[in-house]
């Protein structure tokens, strides 16, 4: 079936570890193979890429109500001392010290080149700068930090702690009725809780372009908590084929497909996520790695030779990853990043970055699909409009 194909998750798409490498598993493996969970290999652990309902009903029931993500092989960290927020600066275009308490940013780590390590996500918790990096990188990302902060402040991973995303229109209703208070919460913000004795960190944020939450829970709770869960009405348990079809239709970046480290924030289009304040002319300009070629794509004293972009294509055809872009004339101009047909919208969809002089919205250019040119539009992103909760 069409659907089949389109929404099936390839596991050499799935930021693979290497296959001799024996494959971890998070707290609720157990709860996961007692769900029927189809299991896959994926950042070094064994995770469900769906479970017995398949992954388009698992799309449309997080869009409709609440999914259950288990993101447990995400990488938890603190960073501790009243210099931390200095030195995290020191590694990314983000203002970081200025952040209010409970507030959360979306942070991306350099290279010398401007390129991007990672992207992660961090609170000011007063006490602590609380972080959150990609399972795949962890390993990577906090031997980077460790090295590059030294003794300005301490670095404390957090590998006891188990992470749950629930996410969807009615995510928080139900996670109100566990955990009272949450509600009170708005996009970007967190806090800390209690559930039957155990210590909660609740941010409202996600990856789904949804409303919802991403929980921070001790790996010796996090079973009965998942379990309390999923005893609410609107909540199902969801699997990494439909986090994927979730997060592209929403247009967010997955690192390894989407950012790398040949990618700059600016040629991702991420210069939302770079405050004025980091910017050129700013209080704390630059100081980042990479700031002289960041700072000049922002200005545009340096021209971009690719941009990323949001595609529609004007066939029924899924256009995957890796899939060359061409101008109508059959030029190369890009190349594909990541692609499915949309659940939401029931059509195909994906990113790519391509050649300037073709970004801009209603272009048409092609995708080369098994030797076959496929019609597609630059659209804006998101191809689903975002529902977070502002307040």
């Amino acid at each position: 079936m069409a659907w089949a194909m389109a929404l099936s998750i390839a596991p050499e798409n799935l930021a693979l570890p290497d296959t001799a490498a024996p494959l971890l598993t998070t707290p609720l493996n157990s709860l996961h193979l007692e769900l029927g969970a189809r299991m896959v290999p994926f950042a070094g652990y064994s995770m469900p890429v769906q479970y017995p309902m398949g992954v388009m009903a698992e799309h449309h029931h997080t869009r409709a109500a609440a999914g259950l993500f288990d993101v447990s092989h995400m990488g938890q960290l603190r960073l501790v001392g009243p210099d931390a927020a200095a030195a995290l600066e020191t590694l990314m275009p983000v203002d970081v010290m200025d952040l209010p308490l409970g507030k959360q940013r979306y942070g991306l780590l350099l290279t010398d080149d401007g390129t991007i390590i990672d992207d992660l996500m961090f609170v000011n918790r007063g006490s602590d700068i609380f972080i959150i990096v990609n399972g795949a990188c962890k390993v990577g990302d906090i031997a980077h930090m460790r090295a590059k902060l030294g003794a300005r402040c301490e670095l404390i991973t957090l590998p006891e702690r188990a992470l749950l995303a629930l996410q969807g229109p009615q995510a928080v209703d139900a996670l109100a009725r566990l955990v009272p208070g949450v509600d009170k919460l708005v996009f970007m913000t967190g806090g800390a809780f209690n559930w039957n004795g155990a210590d909660l960190y609740i941010t409202r944020s996600g990856y789904t372009g949804e409303d919802g939450c991403e929980i921070s829970v001790h790996a010796d709770h996090v079973d009965a908590f998942a379990r309390a869960l999923l005893a609410q009405p609107e909540v199902k348990p969801i699997g990494l084929g439909a986090r994927n079809s979730l997060r592209l239709e929403a247009g967010l970046c997955l690192y390894g497909n989407d950012i790398d480290t040949t990618t700059t924030p600016v040629e991702a289009g991420l210069n939302w996520a770079m405050q004025k304040v980091r910017r050129t002319g700013g209080a704390r300009a630059g100081g980042f790695p990479g700031a002289a070629k960041v700072l000049a794509q922002l200005v545009g004293t340096e021209a971009l030779t690719r941009k990323r972009v949001g595609l529609m294509a004007l066939e029924r055809i899924p256009v995957r990853e890796h899939v060359e872009l061409q101008s109508p004339e059959g030029q190369r101009i890009g190349e594909v990043t990541s692609g499915l047909l949309g659940p939401s919208i029931d059509k195909p969809v994906a990113m790519g970055y391509i050649d300037p002089r073709y970004a801009v919205v209603g272009t048409r250019v092609q995708a080369l699909v098994r030797g076959k040119p496929v019609p597609m539009e630059v659209v804006p992103l998101p191809f689903v409009p975002n529902r977070y909760y502002r307040g």
